[in-house]
């Protein structure tokens, strides 16, 4: 039966697609750790008590890029180049969502309002990211191989999503409320035709590398596109929601790190 927990048993149990998926996800992690951390160094000046939260957001996502290259050193596989279909962060710069690297690469202050972007940017993403760790916790939370790591991003992807709701609102009790949807809705509708086009190509990749039959491939994309049509009419709603979180002060304190992973 086709599933998505047979699928992500399937590519776990192959070296190719594991090499593959674990580089796209390192690669994916590393580049939200530059970018948070560039950010914490331009926060703007009446935004400086951010700084250390999103310096924390950063390394955590660095962490997260160990992780996945510490599960392809058990295997003795090393880390492939990322096809650039798949590359989902890229590719949002590219839409022009989040803040552009070339702002990040100067070193001149951030704006408010660029700071406002860049958190509704990750209250978007983050929702994705937290959503798809809780599945792969659901389904391989005690596989012998991958369990612990997923448990651990799982938690950290939870923090990152309660992080950004507090800040989104605080930022709408000072005022900034209308921004703050316009930018978690343009964040959103970019979002999910991105994160379509990855899993297409990402799925294309993986069926070449486990020889999918056609019907199987095509299953898998209608899926896919169907998720998109869904996500399209209504279910982008979910992800610029704003609440209180029950994690408060998600992000305050160090970075949590383990021996195998720092």
């Amino acid at each position: 039966m086709l599933s998505a927990r047979s699928l992500f048993q399937e590519i776990v149990d192959n070296d190719d697609s594991f090499q593959l998926f674990c580089s796209i996800a390192a690669s994916g992690e590393s580049q939200g750790g530059w970018e948070n951390a560039r950010i914490a160094a331009l926060v703007p000046g009446g935004m400086r008590e951010l700084a250390p939260k999103i310096t924390r957001h950063g390394a955590d996502e660095d962490k997260h890029g160990r992780i996945f290259n510490a599960l392809l050193r058990k295997r003795g596989l090393p880390p492939v180049p990322v096809p650039p279909e798949t590359d989902y962060t890229m590719l949002l710069e590219r839409r022009g969502i989040g803040l552009a690297h070339e702002k990040l690469r100067r070193d001149e202050p951030l704006t408010e309002e660029d700071i406002l972007v860049y958190l509704a940017h990750s209250r978007v993403t983050e929702q994705r990211a937290a959503d798809q760790m809780l599945m792969l916790v659901r389904w391989f939370g005690d596989h012998p191989e991958v369990g612990r790591a997923v448990r651990m991003i799982s938690h950290d992807e939870d923090n990152h999503l309660a992080y950004c709701h507090e800040e989104l609102l605080r930022l709408v009790r000072a005022g900034h409320g209308r921004t703050v949807q316009r930018a978690l809705r343009d964040s959103a509708l970019a979002e999910i035709s991105i994160y379509r086009d990855v899993s297409l190509a990402v799925m294309d990749h993986m069926g070449r590398l486990l020889r999918w039959p056609a019907p199987k491939a095509a299953a898998l994309a209608a899926g896919i596109r169907a998720t998109y049509a869904y996500e399209r009419f209504a279910g982008w709603h979910r992800m610029i929601g704003l609440r209180m979180p029950e994690r408060r002060d998600a992000l305050g304190g160090v970075p949590v790190t383990t021996p195998e992973y720092a």
